[in-house]
C-alpha cells in the first residue's frame, strides 16, 4: 500500500505539506492552513513540484538560502490508498490511515490545468466537526 507523509514546514510562512506516494515520486500539495478532520473545512491546497520518495522521512532543517529555508517536522505520516478518481482527473478520493488524519479524503482540483486544489475531509465515522489543529512545535 502506498503511503503519506504530511509535513509541518516553518518556512517564511508556516504551511503543511501533503504528500502522497505515487508512481515512484511524492505527489505533493502546500496546505497553508493545514489538514483538517472536519468536513465543513475546505483547505486550499496548492499543488506543488514533485518531491523524490526518500524525502517523506525528512525532519530537520532548510538552511537559509535554500528553497523553502526552515523547519520541517513530520506531522503525520501513514498509508492510503486510492478510493476512486485520479489527479489527471482532477477529483482523487482517497482513503488516508494515519496517526491523525483517518477515513476519507478528497483532492478537487478548483480549475482545470491549474495548480489550486482542495483538500476535504468526507463524511465518515473519523469526521471531527470540533478538530483543532495542533502544532509539532511552537509557531
Amino acid at each position: 500500500m502506498p503511503y503519506f507523509v504530511v509535513h509541518e514546514h516553518h518556512a517564511r510562512q508556516l504551511h503543511f505539506d501533503l504528500r502522497l506516494e505515487r508512481d515512484g515520486v511524492l505527489k505533493s500539495w502546500a496546505i497553508p492552513k493545514g489538514p483538517s478532520m472536519n468536513p465543513q473545512d475546505k483547505r486550499l491546497a496548492i499543488m506543488v513540484e514533485d518531491h523524490p520518495l526518500d524525502y517523506g522521512d525528512f525532519e530537520g532543517i532548510i538552511p537559509e538560502g535554500h528553497y523553502g529555508a526552515g523547519k520541517v517536522y513530520i506531522w503525520d505520516t501513514g498509508e492510503y490508498n486510492t478510493v476512486k478518481g485520479s489527479i489527471e482527473e482532477g477529483q482523487w478520493e482517497v482513503d488516508i490511515k494515519g496517526e491523525i488524519l483517518k477515513g476519507r479524503f478528497v483532492l478537487l482540483r478548483l480549475k482545470s490545468g491549474e495548480n489550486n486544489w482542495l483538500f476535504i475531509k468526507k463524511k465518515d465515522t473519523f469526521a471531527d466537526y470540533n478538530f483543532k489543529l495542533t502544532y509539532r512545535a511552537k509557531k
